[in-house]
């Protein structure tokens, strides 16, 4: 893993986190909205995310809060993989009718 500076491609990042199981997949969804940089909703794959960033993926029936803690240059195993975020609180954000 390596903390360029430049940064990496959102959809790609997601993709090498394995978040996603393709890229065309985690592209998709951003494009459909259901991803959030830094709290900022986000269509464009190409957005470069870096270390310290935080990402909420809305997918699968559940939102995750993830802060990226790495980039890669490849999709590694998944022990490698988990490297790339840190799950907030949990990694989990309860619906809004939950709190009720």
């Amino acid at each position: 893993m390596t903390e360029a500076p430049d940064g990496l491609r959102l959809d790609k990042w997601l993709f090498y986190a394995r978040i996603f199981k393709s890229r065309g997949l985690a592209a998709d969804r951003i494009e459909g909205g259901g991803i959030r940089v830094n709290g900022q909703p986000c269509r464009k794959p190409g957005r470069c995310v870096r270390p310290g960033d935080q990402v909420t993926v809305s997918a699968y029936g559940q939102v995750r809060a993830l802060t990226v803690a790495a980039l890669a240059e490849r999709r590694g195993p998944a022990p490698e993989a988990r490297l790339m975020y840190m799950e907030d609180r949990d990694g989990l954000i309860d619906p809004p009718e939950a709190t009720r």
